[in-house]
């Protein structure tokens, strides 16, 4: 099995690392000192009180691993219509592109079956590039639930979870799956496949689509977005709006609105990828984790007022800060 981490940041690097380290043929794909400190020295993973060197083929020039039974895509979403032309490189007939990504995907409607069947969503995917050039059929999708981060160039400090749920688009339990799957799992971590993926991506989304953008607007970490009586009513406003469109789409909620808020506030003064990537000059992935909801809202024939207004709020916000 061949295992190409593209984007070996800190969630990439920690998922390659433990893949590696079970003997698991994987190459990394990354930049910069990052890149460099990695040839230089390893990727050093702290995880679970225990610190491993993990030797792993590292490149920024993905033509020189060739094809790949599966290419880790671990970028955040508007990265990746750029990488369109790195990630064809690595593509042989049945190379499987595993999304470890937030957000709605651009195959989320592929075999979703019903009148919404293989429908199109413009707001991740506007000249459908995503769609033919890297076809849905190839597309296994991922929950990413560990948090890590890269303390230094080449250093990787893992802090919670270690869950990488996995599902295919319709819902099968191929072998292709199965045996990623399996190699995640020897590799350490809890990867199971499940026949319901769009169910998962959504108690993830159902969080970030409301508390990424009300922080990014507020610059607030996610105890007093989720304590304070007004953020917090506005938070939840945006999660009924976008259950009700899920729901109108197939989607079943586990738990419900309230405790998904509660699940939040106990993370504690936590600064979401939003408003860290403001801070820090990058883009903001808007358009996946909330403009994707909103376009769902019109095609489902649903009202979504608070989600049109916040998603204006923070696209203004990204234009201001220069990173739109």
């Amino acid at each position: 099995m061949r295992v190409l981490i593209f984007g070996a940041g800190a969630i990439g690097g920690y998922l390659g690392a433990k893949m590696a380290m079970a003997g698991t043929d994987v190459t990394f794909f990354a930049r910069g000192p990052h890149l460099a400190a990695m040839k230089a020295n390893g990727l050093t993973l702290i995880s679970e009180g225990q610190t491993h060197n993990v030797k792993v083929p590292c490149t920024d020039d993905p033509g020189a691993a060739g094809p790949q039974d599966y290419v880790v895509v671990s970028l955040k979403a508007h990265g990746l219509s750029a990488a369109l032309p790195q990630i064809e490189k690595l593509l042989g007939p049945d190379t499987a592109i595993v999304t470890a990504m937030n957000g709605v995907p651009w195959w989320y409607f592929y075999k979703h079956g019903g009148e919404y069947d293989d429908l199109r969503l413009k707001s991740v995917d506007p000249d459908g590039s995503l769609w033919e050039r890297l076809h849905p059929r190839r597309a296994i999708g991922c929950i990413v639930y560990p948090a890590a981060t890269i303390t230094s160039p080449g250093v990787i400090e893992h802090t919670y979870s270690n869950r990488f749920t996995l599902g295919e688009p319709d819902g099968s339990r191929s072998e292709r799956i199965t045996a990623l799957s399996q190699a995640m799992i020897k590799a350490g971590l809890r990867a199971p496949a499940r026949p319901r993926i769009r169910d998962e991506i959504w108690i993830k989304l159902w969080g970030n689509l409301s508390l990424n953008p009300v922080s990014a607007l507020t610059h607030a970490t996610l105890d007093l977005i989720t304590s304070d009586p007004g953020t917090r009513s506005v938070i939840r406003a945006m999660m009924v709006e976008a259950q009700a469109v899920a729901e109108k789409t197939g989607i079943k909620f586990a738990i419900d609105v309230d405790k998904r808020i509660e699940g939040a506030n106990e993370v504690g003064a936590h600064k979401t990828s939003m408003l860290q990537d403001l801070e820090a000059g990058k883009p903001m992935e808007i358009e996946a984790l909330l403009g994707a909801v909103v376009e769902m809202g019109r095609i489902t024939g649903l009202p979504t007022p608070t989600c049109d207004t916040v998603l204006a709020l923070v696209r203004q916000r990204a234009k201001v800060a220069g990173v739109a």
